[in-house]
């Protein structure tokens, strides 16, 4: 029997990618071609690493912070309405608060509209560049909660309770995990998912990017915490995983840009 579309289980993919210091032209034409290769394998949500638009770039992100309406966003709005598949996608944004950069996620919806989640919890020095943030809304998808963190925003044990005391299902991290790091911050995010019974999807820079060389192996923990897909290094892939009869299954997709 064949499956519609409206019921099928959703995709959900990361995006493990590179970004170039501060060209937001060119880092734009990259998350376009990441989220057509993901909408190629059936993703209904695809999630970048932190301020994947400009690169983790504290000393130029005051000159690079977008705001809500900023035009240089259109063509991704253009392309998740296109391509009906939500987007997540992390930049510096201008602050109501003159002179304050916040470090946002940005949800590039499949209506074409834009939601923003801000970063809630800073790591150690980027308060001298960047404001505390509030949150945001989860983004429901097909039966699913998927409750937004960035980076350093996890290190806070009470950021993923309050995600699953929300309802959420899977805690969906956009972050930059050093190799040094890695070790440690998997052990937390696989923690949260045993203790909250929700799943983890996180996606991590490939490459290095602000002097930082990243870890890679961007991942998903199912709710027993137990590590169900992982891509194996620091280069460009996707990771698209599925949840069909309570399991979990996955793909890796390797990027050619």
């Amino acid at each position: 029997m064949q499956v519609s579309e409206q019921t099928r289980a959703p995709v959900f993919a990361v995006a493990q990618s590179s970004s170039m210091a501060g060209d937001i032209e060119g880092n734009v034409q990259r998350h376009l071609h990441f989220m057509e290769i993901a909408a190629g394998r059936g993703a209904n949500f695809l999630m970048f690493p932190e301020l994947s638009l400009t690169g983790y770039e504290p000393t130029l992100a005051g000159n690079l912070a977008f705001s809500a309406c900023d035009p240089r966003l259109q063509p991704m709005r253009d392309m998740a309405r296109e391509l009906k598949m939500v987007t997540v996608a992390g930049a510096p944004i201008r602050s109501s608060t003159p002179g304050q950069v916040l470090i946002a996620a940005l949800v590039f919806q499949a209506d074409g509209g834009l939601d923003l989640y801000y970063k809630q919890h800073l790591h150690s020095g980027e308060e001298s560049v960047f404001g505390a943030g509030t949150g945001g809304a989860p983004v429901d998808i097909a039966g699913e909660r998927l409750a937004l963190a960035v980076c350093a925003d996890f290190a806070q044990v009470a950021h993923a309770k309050k995600a699953a005391e929300a309802g959420s299902t899977i805690y969906a991290a956009s972050v930059l995990i050093s190799g040094a790091g890695y070790a440690h911050d998997s052990a937390l995010l696989s923690g949260y998912a045993r203790t909250h019974r929700m799943s983890v999807l996180m996606a991590n820079y490939a490459g290095s990017t602000g002097g930082w060389l990243s870890g890679g192996r961007s991942a998903l923990w199912d709710e027993d915490g137990e590590m169900v897909a992982q891509i194996s290094g620091a280069g460009e892939e996707l990771l698209l995983v599925r949840r069909s009869d309570a399991a979990w299954s996955a793909t890796a997709v390797a990027v050619k840009l």
